[in-house]
């Protein structure tokens, strides 16, 4: 059976004077010629010789969405190439930013199409040649109307393509926000290397929107850059600072540290974020988070250094894990609620690893604090059913242990002690209390009310020690009232 045919041709970015002999021919002599907009120089051409077309302009303006707009632009013309052969014309080059052009390269044996591509003159080479740049030195481009921040890479220059309208330009603003500064110089390039009509003008990010600068020939460039408000926010910088301070000529302390010294330090940087979680305040979570960031850095990288592993290790590992142990989220699987994403996690976590474990207490490190792991441990005991009944049961076991640390001997009186420890944990449990976060809760409560105690003393003129239990009593209550009331620095 011999299969309809999609020649797609390139307008190029300009006139017809940038058409090449073959593309000239391919529109002249076309009996079913079909422009995805008519929106484009080489039009009035086309109608001054007479050239018979039509358009997919209408397509866009019955849809919401470019996909959807693509979706059937690619659906009309495989229809029509079924009953005989298409031209379809686009601006550019068919091969760049043509996402109409991907999907009928894509589909087209599917559809018994054939799809021929002509070529044709790329928009970005006249783009360039009006600000002035090399592409050697490395560049990006990228779609407006469907723009990710995490596609962005301030290293390089950027070119953004269909930025059709103020609206697509405002979307594009607010994603490059995300990573430049409001006042970072951005370059509108429409029409280049059309005469008369070609325009450049530099703005401020901020205004890029402001004005109805755009058009179907609107292209915004963003040129390299260098400074500390910008790199300073991309993670390879901070990849690139850790490996300099690790690197000959660097910091001595950097230089000196391993796994085993620094085990420390992401400990104490983990509590001093849940500190500033406590106490409610973002701006320290923001820097505490970068702390603790800057323990995960240090290990990647003295890993690196030995060849056992790298950051983008650590990074896939975390990705293959969470897309793995989400199956409700990326398969196909459901979920009913909360508790049964937790079980289906431990179960996930069970068949990764297989026989290694065990016991079903294996995998709760000895390293974890201790009100930490006594949960941990406690939680997976409970899985399968080993727990009290109710918080009325520990409350017996509970008061139970409290009379046995007071009958234990001094020798007795730690393990005693521990095991009262571990029932209040399992109280705190019950009661859907992190104990570990009610603990440092109470610490952070006694600090504040005897910092009270203490500011009154100051106020005597007397040191604390010169007072009477008497009447620390009183302030602690007066500390507590103060607290209660909502009032008081503390």
């Amino acid at each position: 059976m011999e299969l309809g045919k999609i020649t797609v041709v390139g307008l190029g970015p300009g006139d017809e004077e940038g058409l090449s002999l073959g593309i000239f021919r391919l529109l002249t002599r076309a009996e079913d010629l079909w422009l995805r907009t008519g929106r484009h120089p080489v039009v009035s051409w086309l109608d001054e010789e007479g050239v018979s077309y039509q358009t997919f302009d209408s397509v866009y303006e019955k849809h919401t969405d470019f996909s959807s707009v693509y979706r059937e632009i690619a659906d009309q013309l495989f229809a029509r190439a079924r009953k005989g052969n298409v031209v379809y014309g686009v601006p550019g080059h068919p091969m760049v930013a043509e996402k109409t052009v991907e999907i009928l390269q894509r589909e087209g044996r599917k559809q018994e199409v054939l799809v021929e591509v002509k070529g044709g003159t790329s928009f970005m080479d006249a783009v360039f040649t009006c600000v002035g740049v090399d592409p050697v030195e490395g560049f990006l481009l990228l779609d407006g109307t469907a723009l990710d921040a995490g596609f962005v890479n301030p290293r390089v220059h950027q070119l953004i393509t269909q930025v059709y309208d103020r609206m697509v330009a405002s979307e594009v603003k607010l994603t490059l926000m995300e990573v430049y500064p409001d006042d970072t110089p951005v370059t509108v390039v429409t029409a280049a290397g059309v005469s008369g009509q070609e325009r450049v003008e530099q703005v401020p990010l901020y205004m890029l929107d402001r004005e109805d600068r755009f058009g179907n020939l609107s292209t915004v460039y963003i040129p390299p850059s260098s400074e500390p408000d910008v790199l300073h926010r991309q993670f390879s910088t901070l990849v690139e600072i850790i490996s300099r301070l690790r690197a000959p000529g660097g910091c001595p302390w950097d230089r000196k540290q391993t796994h085993e010294t620094l085990r420390p330090y992401l400990l104490e940087e983990s509590y001093e974020f849940l500190e500033a979680v406590a106490e409610a305040d973002p701006d320290r979570m923001a820097d505490e988070l970068g702390d603790v960031l800057l323990q995960v850095l240090l290990h990647a990288q003295i890993a690196s250094e030995t060849g056992e592993f790298a950051i983008r290790d650590v990074m896939k590992n975390l990705a293959d894990k969470l897309i793995r142990r989400h199956p409700h989220v990326f398969g196909d699987e459901s979920v009913e609620d909360e508790r049964d994403v937790k079980r289906k996690w431990e179960e996930i976590k069970a068949r990764e690893r297989g026989a290694e474990e065990r016991s079903l207490l294996e995998g709760v490190p000895e390293e974890f604090p201790a009100l930490a792991r006594a949960l941990k441990l406690q939680k997976k005991a409970a899985g399968v059913g080993f727990d009290w009944d109710s918080a009325e049961g520990v409350r017996d076991k509970l008061e139970e242990e409290l009379a046995e640390v007071f009958a234990a001997s001094s020798a007795e009186r730690e393990e005693e002690v521990g095991d009262l420890f571990f029932t209040a944990v399992a109280l705190a449990r019950l009661f859907q209390v992190d104990p570990e976060q009610a603990l440092l809760g109470a610490c952070r409560k006694f600090v504040r009310r005897f910092r009270w105690m203490e500011k009154e003393a100051r106020r005597m003129g007397r040191p604390m020690d010169d007072f009477p239990l008497t009447q620390l009593d009183v302030w602690w209550e007066q500390a507590k009232e103060e607290e209660r009331r909502g009032k008081g620095n503390l």
